[in-house]
């Protein structure tokens, strides 16, 4: 069975294997993905023993607004309602707050987050930079 913890404490490994699992660039910067997670708001993890399985990451102002920055399992693991859980998890923890945003990298993930209770803002479009475009 699987084990979900508050924690930060991963290793540079753990979270690099858990992002490359899932082909994300960022899986490429271990060290900064490790300070990432230590700086983070709100951390949930998946585990199998002492292999990290799945996380999600909040980030928030501690009572208005909450961004899910990223929600991910390892493909292995995946549709064994994982990302159902860490998502729920955190959720009540934001309980609260006015608004929790998120803004899936890929389109196809949309659906599981209106499975969850998010709508597509009318208004809204998510923009980004990307650290080495900006100037």
């Amino acid at each position: 069975m699987f084990e979900f913890k508050y924690t930060k404490n991963f290793t540079q490994e753990q979270l690099s294997e858990l992002f490359l699992s899932v082909d994300w660039y960022s899986g490429k910067f271990p060290e900064k993905l490790k300070i990432a997670f230590e700086n983070s708001s709100r951390v949930i993890s998946a585990w199998e023993g002492e292999k990290l399985i799945g996380l999600i990451r909040g980030l928030d102002d501690g009572i208005w607004q909450a961004t899910i920055d990223c929600l991910l399992v390892n493909p292995k693991y995946q549709g064994q309602h994982i990302a159902s859980t860490l998502l729920k998890m955190l959720l009540k923890d934001y309980e609260h707050f006015l608004y929790v945003d998120v803004v899936p990298d890929e389109k196809q993930n949309v659906s599981f987050y209106q499975k969850h209770g998010f709508e597509i803002m009318e208004e809204g479009t998510p923009l980004q930079i990307k650290g080495a475009n900006w100037k």
